[in-house]
């Protein structure tokens, strides 16, 4: 190995410097850096590779997942809501997700509302039956952050067996795989004063 004098200091050890810094940073493999708390905007961009605390999943996985009949899946795609106090969510267009999931709109933006927080953690736990170790499986459609930050959120709040499919229903809609109309369930409600 050569050494090249750099102002007082050798390139191995800045290479050394530069190493142990992306060793103890969290980023993964596909080099997209995980941040240390929700991601806030730019939603539909590249995702890290995983979401610590929880298991990365593909769609043989997802299938191998739903085969089992354990798993529940939550669909995060994101809706506008009325601007009418107690108002319905407001769809554009009609939605694809995975036969069987619930949709929790919103419960995957970075800084929800609290009623959104609540309404998140009262669902799961309708859901899972209060039972943390329950699969959970976390999906939106590709390069999406919203399905990441929901999982994360899952692991936060405790859930033990919480997946994330990162390529999403546009993932199960490629590989051919059967789909349902997606219903989202109603929205939150602010709580009364």
């Amino acid at each position: 190995m050569a050494w090249v004098w750099c102002k007082g200091s050798t390139l191995p050890a800045v290479a050394a410097l530069l190493l142990t810094l992306a060793l103890i940073t969290p980023t993964l493999a596909a080099g997209i850096p995980q941040p240390d708390g929700y991601r806030l905007s730019d939603y539909r961009s590249p995702t890290p590779d995983g979401v610590l605390g929880a298991e990365t999943v593909d769609t043989p996985a997802v299938q191998a997942l739903l085969s089992q009949g354990r798993l529940i899946p939550v669909f995060v795609q994101r809706l506008e809501r009325s601007t009418l106090p107690g108002g319905p969510w407001l769809q554009s267009k009609p939605y694809r997700q995975i036969p069987g999931s619930v949709w929790l709109p919103n419960v995957g933006v970075g800084a929800p509302d609290p009623a959104t927080l609540a309404w998140f953690e009262s669902e799961l736990d309708r859901l899972t039956g209060g039972d943390r170790s329950r699969d959970l499986l976390f999906y939106c459609l590709s390069d999406c952050w919203l399905s990441w930050n929901a999982a994360k959120r899952a692991v936060l709040l405790g859930y033990a067996r919480v997946h994330w499919y990162p390529t999403g229903i546009d993932g199960w809609m490629e590989a051919g795989l059967p789909t349902e109309e997606a219903h989202p369930l109603p929205p939150p409600t602010a709580p009364t004063p």
